[in-house]
């Protein structure tokens, strides 16, 4: 069977246990349609770029899915038609990727601290390197030639 990865955004309102069910529910489609869902992430409540449907804020998710691509057109139906569902997106992967998925190594890395010097800094530290020996330009009134001397 195909593999897939789906992700969604949710309303910002809902509650954590309204997600879940949410969640469950579309896993309940693709499980009854013949596949399976390998792994699911909740990425947390994130700023979108613009407004969807009145919403600033969503909740992201993603499921990786192992089914056939009847299964995935019913889920697709299923959050179209649910007003809670914001946008989703499906890709067919070659390979589902093992462990934690970028979002969720950039939430531990951000965590960590690990962040570097992007933040608070002052843009007079940064170090500017060595210039080497560049030719001193003359000056306008060196460069051009007197006006008695032609």
């Amino acid at each position: 069977m195909p593999l897939y990865e789906h992700v969604y955004l949710a309303r910002q309102d809902l509650s954590t246990q309204q997600l879940d069910a949410l969640t469950d529910h579309f896993k309940g489609v693709i499980t009854s349609n013949g596949g399976s869902v390998g792994k699911s992430e909740y990425w947390g409540v994130k700023s979108l770029a613009y407004r969807i449907k009145k919403n600033r804020k969503a909740h992201f998710s993603l499921m990786n899915i192992d089914a056939p691509p009847a299964a995935i057109t019913e889920v697709e139906r299923q959050m179209s038609i649910n007003e809670d569902v914001l946008r989703f997106m499906t890709i067919r992967v070659d390979e589902h990727e093992e462990g934690p998925s970028a979002m969720m190594r950039k939430r531990d890395d951000d965590d960590r601290g690990d962040r570097g010097d992007r933040r608070g800094g002052r843009g007079g530290d940064r170090d500017r390197g060595d210039r080497g020996d560049r030719e001193r330009r003359p000056r306008r009134e060196e460069a051009a030639p007197e006006a008695g001397a032609l």
